[in-house]
């Protein structure tokens, strides 16, 4: 593993660190939580999608 890829996870820690910790403050029905987690779900893997279409362009 180098630099950039360490660099990237710890990233990618942070990002669903901070996505999982504001759906627990919330403190909604587990059906709501589960419905807000698979739309942040949606929106990292939207937008892979897009910078990953974009590096392959680039």
């Amino acid at each position: 593993m180098n630099g950039d890829t360490t660099v990237q996870l710890l990233w990618f820690a942070g990002a669903f660190t901070l996505v999982l910790s504001s759906l627990l403050a919330r403190r909604l029905p587990m059906s709501d939580w589960l419905k807000m987690a698979l739309a942040w779900i949606a929106i990292f893997a939207l937008m892979f999608l897009v910078i990953r279409t974009w590096q392959l362009v680039a």
